[in-house]
């Protein structure tokens, strides 16, 4: 036959669109034409294949050769296409099956000599292809990535000759298969390695049982990013359906993923120095940027004031949404963003404002200025302040009695307060609807005294007004109470720190 049609798939953002490669033979001065929009790395493939053709003893057919990558208007990149593109002109010059061609979806690299090499961003091809209901063939080096997704048949070939012997009947291409444990990860590092501050623990339990978004307010060296790091290792771990998710980001960025934290929430921390791009995604060709791969797990900003203050305000959206959308001129790409933020920050420039040592000298101004630099509306969206002082010498020392709480007990009372909020709301309290808050965040009419008392005394925001319910919706559901209380309430108010003004040093 001299038409064939092959399917494989291509890349934006996270998805992975269907490209159908479209082969046609005709006479005519020999020539091989590319069209459906391909970029320089595709234009190019014509050479690999050719070579791989020729080195692997096949014909290249001396006619006019078109191939068409459809639909036109999605942008084609690297040399994921070469697979599929050898295959066409090989069904469409007869040298190969093509009884069984439209049961497959191929994508894979060829080198000159035939060898298939491996591409990125997989795991949504693999997604797409069981979806579709086609058999995914990919590269050795890619085939256990693929094998994550349930439910799809995904073969791994290491040569072109390979996948031509297994479309002739020669020889079948072994299954892909999981090389790796999907149990649960080890619990390192340990809130167990944490003496002291239990209102801390307290408050990163709260935050990790409705997943809000906290800032740590201390000077240096009191165990801040020590208490956030932990702060992973007391979260639920992951459904397969959110771990898939999370992968297949890491799939298609320049991270590398690692399989023994499959099920293990991310846990990002871009220094201070990070721009707007690495921190929520961009570049010529749209890659995902920290808050993505933090999607479903926690995204520590250590000394947020030191951050740029337009790199902390593109994050108000996403936080808003749980979205972040790329915009180019060619394309538009939407990357998942569902993370928790946590934050660090010193309470002032100095860093000693309320140490007992006494040592910070900075007036009123200076700490207001230094506080300025994170803006009203991005303070808003975060649902908690705690304060970290610095812990005795004696509980360093010897720790509390009876030792400390481990995070895989930790973890199963927030799994044990998670569930509940999932079964009355279906999302953790954190992402609650206004319709959820007005139905689940009932007050009596005392409680309502006291929070409209806070929100006059400190000039709380309609949002902040929602968060505060949310947290004690959160509060109640550790308790175990199926109504928000007094107490709940007011501990969801003290956790509104920095609505306050700040005390002048001394």
């Amino acid at each position: 036959m001299s038409l064939a049609t092959v399917y494989t798939r291509g890349r934006q953002g996270i998805k992975a669109p269907l490209v159908t490669v479209e082969v046609h033979i005709s006479n005519g001065l020999p020539s091989l034409s590319l069209v459906g929009l391909p970029e320089t790395a595709v234009k190019e493939s014509k050479d690999r294949v050719r070579g791989a053709l020729l080195n692997c003893n096949f014909d290249f057919p001396a006619q006019r050769i078109t191939v068409n990558l459809a639909p036109a208007d999605i942008p084609k990149e690297g040399g994921r296409f070469d697979l599929a593109i050898a295959l066409g002109i090989l069904a469409a010059s007869g040298q190969i099956n093509s009884t069984q061609l439209d049961q497959f979806e191929c994508v894979g690299e060829l080198s000159l000599g035939g060898q298939l090499r491996p591409i990125d961003g997989i795991l949504p091809v693999a997604i797409e292809a069981r979806n579709a209901g086609r058999q995914l063939i990919t590269p050795i080096e890619n085939g256990a990535e693929a094998a994550l997704v349930d439910g799809i048949a995904s073969l791994a070939a290491g040569h072109l000759l390979d996948v031509c012997a297994h479309l002739n009947g020669q020889r079948s291409l072994a299954p892909s298969t999981v090389q790796w444990s999907r149990s649960e990860p080890d619990e390192m590092p340990d809130f167990a390695d944490v003496h002291g501050h239990f209102h801390v623990k307290r408050a990163l339990v709260i935050a990790a049982v409705g997943r809000h978004n906290l800032l740590m307010i201390g000077p240096p060296g009191t165990g801040k990013s020590m208490l956030a790091a932990r702060l992973p290792t007391i979260l639920p771990l992951l459904s397969d359906e959110q771990a898939l998710q999370s992968a297949a980001i890491i799939s298609v960025s320049e991270a590398e993923f690692q399989p023994q934290h499959w099920r293990k929430p991310p846990f990002r921390s871009p220094h201070h120095t990070a721009s707007a791009v690495a921190l929520v995604g961009g570049g010529s060709n749209p890659k995902p940027g920290e808050i993505s791969l933090a999607h479903h797990g926690v995204l520590f900003l250590d000394e947020l004031p030191e951050f740029d203050r337009k790199v902390l305000e593109v994050l108000r959206e996403p936080l808003e949404t749980g979205v972040i959308t790329i915009s180019r001129a060619a394309r538009q790409v939407d990357f998942p963003a569902r993370f928790q933020l946590v934050a660090a920050m010193n309470p002032c420039p100095c860093g000693y404002l309320g140490d007992a040592s006494g040592r910070c000298h900075c007036t009123a101004d200076q700490v207001l200025r230094y506080r300025a630099r994170i803006s009203g509306p991005l303070l808003d969206r975060i649902d908690m302040h705690i304060e970290v002082p610095r812990v005795a010498h004696e509980i360093l020392r010897s720790g509390t009695p009876g030792g400390e709480e481990r995070s895989v007990e930790i973890r199963a009372r927030v799994q044990q307060a998670r569930e509940r909020a999932l079964s009355r709301a279906r999302r953790p309290n954190a992402e609650m609807t206004p319709p959820q808050i007005k139905q689940y965040c009932q007050l009596d009419e005392t409680s309502h005294r006291l929070l409209e008392q806070a929100i006059n005394s400190l000039g709380l925001s309609h949002r902040a007004y929602h968060r505060i319910l949310k947290v004690a919706r959160t509060i109640a559901d550790l308790a175990g109470a199926d109504d928000i209380r007094m107490g709940h309430l007011s501990e969801a108010i003290s956790f509104r720190r920095l609505d306050r003004q700040p005390s002048t040093a001394g």
